[in-house]
């Protein structure tokens, strides 16, 4: 399919849609507003929302929906797909419009977690009780934040204060393969200031994480026949104050220690730690002008140890300081931000990297205007690397507004995504010099929000370059067995739709996403599928209240993907379906049940690890005054 005919496609479906939306609209006149403040998508509070494709998951839609993992709240939202290696705690790649996970940003309150070694967020030590929401901005956004911002952006918000006063919480759960949890919180408001706080312990022993080959040593290459558990314990500390209408300022604090067992190697048990830490000054002497100062620090701290002896056979430790001083003129149909970005990374561990820092430095401008129902938005960024040197991102954003409930949307825009110290000085198998990863995308796209619901369709295609992929015909003196080369070429395109209102009383929400990711390097791998990447997804919820009680459902299914580059290994399609059932047995206690995979369906989203099977999970939860 060209991508033409994606477009093509996409202009007739904003065509259909505007028939059928008006229709709707004719029925029902309470058209709802198109604009809604994400912040990931434009760095700011202030000013026109967004153009780019979005997703908000707000708290009360996590507690509804009950995921046992912010892996299982994420899986199927559109775009988005997931593999995972054995279960809870387990790594997790998350591919956002068929990009890898390290072309994937994730943001913590505003500051970049991953690992400037292997390039992946550790999302998987993250607990769903310290969330407030999650913000998922789809399309290139390097513009705004740089390096990895290739297929979006995924923004994590911890709990924050809520309404006046003081809000204690706590929870706890119990539930098949051993499962345990517990939080605890206290949140609260003031005339002059907030505060939150809260503490979260979980543990599982989980299942069998991997059936190995012993012989081709595929998968982890072995076959042990055990349970590969997981412990997480976490706590969160923020707060913030109004000095007074001009100056405010806020801090925050999210600590993660997490053991994980799995099969295969010498060591087979890790000990992680995540830490972000941010804080946040704002001035705004007028209403028309602010002043942002942001310092934020993530630490990623990993320890192999050796089975029940607790001894340390390897360690990797990862800084991340980031800062930014950013200014927004202007109103709320004009605003310009522009601002200056700073980036410092640094390895130490028993690996000894040649290079063991790296600093980042960007300017970037981005200038957002309403006009009637004309929307813009463009942005660009110049980013300077002391590894790679310098990138330039750029992007540009219309939308014409033909209703007033419905809004047509055009965009193109280019991303890069940085070597990580892996690829640039991993003893033995690096290449000091190679180039970032770059990418060029356009899309097309209709939106809608009506009295009875929203929807949204769009079709887009993305182009990259200069991917980054192991090499075994270039060596060096210090690399004599290979290294990685920008050698690979791949596209992407797309048609991902979303559909949510009221059906009855049901509150149904639906997404689909049809992607085509295609290897497009010269030989053998031409034409190929990119790996573990399905090409069809959709997931459906629908819940409804009935007084005291609540019901739900979910559906989630995946096309057949590949293991491997040359698609040779295939791992067929799956659906898992859920339901859900809760009674709020008074104004502040609520006793829920989830059972997960009801069919117990077997399925593989990375060759030789196990997904698990059907599970069940029983909690209650007490929230005064909520």
């Amino acid at each position: 399919m060209s991508a033409r005919s994606i477009l093509t496609q996409a202009a007739l479906a904003v065509a259909i849609s505007h028939a059928f939306a008006s229709i709707a609209i004719a029925q029902d006149a309470s058209a709802q507003s198109l604009d809604r403040v994400v912040v990931t998508g434009t760095r700011s509070e202030r000013g026109p929302d967004t153009l780019a494709a979005r997703t908000v998951i707000e708290r009360e839609e996590i507690e509804r929906l009950q995921p046992a993992s912010l892996q299982d709240l994420l899986r199927g939202q559109t775009g988005l797909a997931i593999y995972n290696q054995g279960g809870a705690g387990k790594v997790s790649g998350l591919f956002l419009r068929g990009t890898s996970p390290g072309q994937v940003l994730v943001l913590v309150d505003g500051v970049k977690i991953g690992s400037p070694t292997n390039g992946m967020a550790a999302v998987w030590d993250i607990p769903v009780s310290q969330i407030e929401r999650v913000e998922i901005v789809r399309g290139p956004l390097s513009s705004l934040y740089g390096s990895e911002a290739v297929g979006g952006v995924i923004q994590i918000f911890t709990r924050g204060a809520g309404e006046p006063g003081v809000h204690p919480e706590f929870g706890v759960a119990i539930g098949s393969e051993h499962t345990y949890k517990a939080d605890a919180g206290i949140r609260g408001r003031t005339a002059r200031g907030w505060y939150s706080a809260g503490v979260a312990h979980e543990e599982i022993r989980g299942f069998n994480a991997c059936n190995g080959d012993p012989v081709t040593f595929a998968g982890c290459g072995t076959i042990e026949p055990d349970r590969d558990g997981y412990r997480n314990d976490s706590v969160r500390l923020a707060g913030g104050i109004d000095f007074n209408q001009q100056w405010q300022a806020d801090a925050r604090l999210l600590r993660a220690e997490g053991k994980n067992e799995f099969d295969g190697g010498w060591a087979n048990e890790n000990e992680n730690v995540q830490q972000v830490a941010g804080a946040h000054v704002r001035y705004a002497p007028s209403e028309t002008f602010a002043l942002h100062l942001n310092a934020g620090r993530n630490d990623d701290d990993s320890r192999s140890i050796v089975g029940s002896t607790g001894m340390q056979s390897g360690r990797i430790t990862t800084q991340r300081d980031t800062a930014s001083l950013q200014a927004d003129i202007g109103g709320d149909t004009n605003l310009l931000s522009v601002g200056f970005d700073w980036q410092r990374d640094e390895v130490e561990g028993t690996t000894v990297f040649d290079v063991d820092h790296r600093i980042s430095r960007a300017l970037f401008g981005q200038w957002r205007t309403q006009s009637g129902n004309q929307h813009f938005q463009t942005g660009l960024r110049r980013e300077d690397n002391s590894q790679f040197g310098g990138a330039t991102t750029g992007n540009a954003a219309w939308g014409w507004d033909f209703t007033e409930a419905l809004r047509l949307t055009a965009s193109y825009g280019t991303a890069f995504r940085a070597p990580t110290f892996n690829d640039l000085y991993y003893p033995g198998f690096s290449n000091p010099n190679l180039r970032p990863e770059r990418s060029r995308s356009i899309e097309l796209g209709v939106e809608g929000r009506h009295g009875w619901g929203e929807w949204s369709l769009r079709g887009y295609q993305n182009r990259l370059r200069d991917l980054i992929v192991y090499n075994p015909m270039l060596t060096s003196p210090s690399s004599p067995y290979g290294m990685p080369d920008n050698v690979q070429l791949a596209r992407v395109r797309g048609l991902e739709a979303m559909l949510g209102l009221d059906i009855a009383g049901w509150d149904v929400n639906a997404t689909a996403s049809f992607i085509d990711p295609r290897n497009e390097t010269p030989g053998s791998l031409d034409g190929k599928q990119l790996n573990r990447r399905p090409k069809r997804m959709a997931r459906i919820d629908a819940d409804r209240d009935f007084g005291r009680y609540s019901l739900g459902a979910s559906v989630n299914g995946n096309s057949a993907r590949f293991d491997d580059p040359a698609n040779r290994v295939r791992m067929g399609g799956y659906a898992t379906t859920d339901l859900r059932a809760g009674l709020r047995m008074s104004d502040a206690w609520r006793l829920q049940l989830m059972v997960a995979n009801v069919f117990d369906r077997q399925y593989e989203t990375a060759r030789w690890y196990n997904q698990a099977g059907r599970t069940w999970l029983l909690s209650l939860r007490w929230q005064p005054g909520q």
